[in-house]
């Protein structure tokens, strides 16, 4: 089926709550362990681009002291909903940092940090490309990239199924929401064709469930 582009943040109270309350534990946890299994213990200085309520960069500052993470997304609900959470782990607040600002007004070190990170950002983007630039623009030559979102299916039979499956117990507004992101989301072979374009072309792309893609891979020197 054909790509129908949604809302570029989640800014609505009612949405950034919901979102915010709903059991993401085993993707989330995946989406750490599938970067611990490709690169090892987090370290030094990463970036978490659309990180919504923050509940993966709060995992990977549990995980590892060594880790300090730059959390960015557009959405004020969302980096209220992630300060909450953040400062009542008083322990972890200095080492996550908060910015809301949409991508393309990001103002960060250049080639500043040694992982950039996102997950279920790509979709929201209207314009991919500027995702993929600012990976490039922030990852330090060596750094390791993990990139996971949602794949497209084939329909919306399909993407209907998919809600019905995975997202039957949750309230009206994040099924609504699911079934929207399932229509606005890139194939895997488009990801493949965005990487090339981006002069990213040595990160693999791969998919991981009937519904989610993965980029993995180190930043090449330019």
């Amino acid at each position: 089926m054909e790509r129908s582009p949604e809302p570029e943040l989640m800014d609505g109270d009612e949405q950034a709550l919901a979102y915010a309350r709903a059991d993401f534990e085993e993707p989330n946890s995946r989406f750490v362990e599938a970067y611990v299994a490709r690169f090892g213990e987090p370290a030094g200085r990463m970036l978490d681009l659309g990180c919504g309520p923050a509940d993966i960069p709060l995992r990977f500052a549990r995980r590892s002291s060594a880790v300090a993470v730059t959390a960015a997304d557009g959405a004020r609900a969302m980096i209220d909903l992630a300060a909450q959470a953040r400062d009542a782990e008083p322990a972890l607040r200095h080492r996550v940092e908060l910015v809301c600002r949409p991508l393309q007004a990001l103002q960060l070190p250049e080639a500043g940090y040694d992982a950039v990170i996102s997950n279920s950002l790509l979709h929201h983007l209207h314009e991919p490309m500027a995702f993929w630039a600012a990976v490039r623009r922030y990852a330090r030559p060596g750094a390791a990239v993990l990139v996971m979102d949602l794949a497209r299916p084939s329909s919306p039979e399909a993407a209907q199924g998919l809600v019905d499956t995975y997202a039957a117990g949750e309230p009206a507004v994040l099924r609504t929401d699911f079934y929207n992101s399932l229509h606005a989301a890139f194939t895997l072979a488009e990801v493949r064709g965005q990487l090339e374009a981006a002069g990213l072309g040595g990160l693999a792309a791969e998919a991981v469930s009937d519904r989610h893609w993965l980029v993995s891979g180190r930043v090449a020197a330019a």
